[in-house]
């Protein structure tokens, strides 16, 4: 009987790293489970060996990955070139290392074209990984739910919601479910190659979700359009910085023209759970969103 894959989580000090691995434990994956990070003596799993994981020493890393069969790559923190470099070496010293299959988290439709600005980022690490020859899960995660425990508490308070994302729809997906995609990619063994897409259950307009969570909440939320300019303008005006509110635009441009805007069973196919809907999330972090006084 062949043995099972060794699997290797980058990025497992992280949030979404972390999970992964406390998925593949609770699953009870009888192979060996590598948990890498840039500082492994900061790492807690019983029964997972930890290797240092620094994609910035490409030789260090494709020693790290000696006897790996599959790795999950988590993308990184930096946006432009400098994570460009990153996850290419990475991609790289997988290949050296005789990696069998690479699991990628990228997002939604990075090809030219698309208006966030980090998309060109993912677009040329998969095109590295397609062209190293080794079998890949590509997984293009739609925009975190979570983010909503951002935007949602200050229109709560305010009761305005302001955007520039018009009648454009998205589908927020959980960490947890981004979490259990992956997970469920690295335990696939079936040979081939794959790009899904990972989303939550349904395609929400911004009216829809004030809806929504005006309805868990109680409290009313008026939807106020604004043009890009006139929203970066109002986050530069909140105290954000000039390139962190014009990245935010970006985004608001992106669901304003679609790119968000596709719904997939994917999370289900990869690890049997149906993905969690933003009314259950929202309501589940109702004391995030209304903070008692």
């Amino acid at each position: 009987m062949p043995s099972l894959p060794t699997l290797f989580v980058t990025g497992a000090g992280g949030k979404l790293g972390s999970r992964v691995v406390e998925l593949l434990l609770a699953r009870g994956y009888a192979g060996k489970i590598i948990a890498g990070s840039r500082h492994p003596e900061r790492l807690d799993f019983a029964g997972v060996e930890t290797r240092t994981a620094d994609f910035s020493d490409p030789a260090a890393f494709t020693a790290a990955l000696a006897g790996v069969d599959h790795v999950l790559i988590i993308s990184t923190g930096e946006i432009g070139a400098a994570r460009v470099k990153l996850q290419t070496d990475a991609v790289a010293a997988a290949k050296a290392a005789g990696v069998r299959h690479i699991v990628y988290t990228s997002l939604p439709d990075p090809e030219p074209g698309n208006v966030i600005p980090m998309a060109a980022d993912h677009y040329a690490t998969e095109q590295a990984i397609k062209a190293s020859g080794i079998g890949y899960t590509i997984l293009r995660n739609s925009w975190y739910t979570e983010n909503l425990l951002g935007s949602l508490p200050p229109a709560l308070a305010s009761g305005k919601w302001y955007t520039a994302a018009g009648t454009g729809r998205i589908s927020h997906v959980t960490r947890e479910d981004t979490a259990k995609a992956a997970a469920g990619a690295l335990l696939a063994d079936a040979p081939g190659s794959r790009v899904l897409t990972i989303t939550g259950p349904e395609t929400l307009t911004v009216r829809e979700l004030a809806t929504v969570a005006s309805e868990v909440t109680g409290r009313p939320i008026a939807v106020v359009d604004v043009s890009g300019e006139e929203y970066a303008a109002g986050l530069t005006q909140a105290g954000f910085a000039p390139e962190l509110a014009g990245l935010f635009t970006t985004f608001e441009i992106g669901q304003r023209n679609g790119a968000l805007s596709m719904v997939t069973n994917a999370v289900e196919t990869l690890w049997g759970d149906k993905p969690e809907s933003v009314r259950d999330f929202l309501a589940a972090n109702r004391a995030a969103l209304v903070p008692s006084a």
